[in-house]
């Protein structure tokens, strides 16, 4: 198992369609797509993720369990099957906390010892990626049967 690269980050923002337009203005990102007032998901140019950075709005209070800040970064791995042995360890080390499939990627969410959030996550091929953002339950035998061995850490 393998981290191939740093995928994108997520922070907690004020609102984020302000925080957008400081990142598409001063930075050049593009917005690739938008939730509502909630969330902005934003695509570097030159880059050909589906996104490398998400601001997730939490307005001038947040929630319990929030603040401005650093969400989590997603590390990128080969393979499903690199994806599944680091499922394995983190459930080894008590550190799971959840899993998803977002038709863009399969992910899994873990804690460190510090309770800082992470992710790690496989793209699905770039053809098979939906045109509106979603979540779905986490279905890895039926990925692992679709892409067996397919690597996608270069897309």
């Amino acid at each position: 198992m393998t981290i191939r690269r740093l995928n994108h980050a997520v922070l907690y923002v004020r609102d984020a369609a302000v925080s957008a337009r400081f990142y598409e203005s001063v930075l050049g990102f593009r917005v690739t797509q938008r939730m509502g007032d909630q969330a902005v998901f934003l695509r570097a140019d030159g880059s050909d993720n589906d996104h490398d950075l998400a601001l997730f709005s939490v307005g001038a209070r947040p929630a319990p369990g929030q603040s401005i800040g650093l969400y989590h970064l997603a590390w990128q791995v080969h393979t499903l099957e690199d994806l599944v042995a680091v499922r394995a360890k983190l459930l080894e080390a008590g550190s799971l906390v959840g899993e998803s499939d977002h038709g863009v990627s399969n992910s899994l969410y873990a804690k460190d010892p510090d309770g800082i959030e992470f992710e790690v996550m496989w793209a699905t091929p770039r053809e098979s990626w939906p045109t509106d953002a979603r979540t779905a339950r986490l279905d890895l035998a039926g990925s692992l049967a679709r892409w067996p061995g397919l690597d996608t850490a270069d897309q």
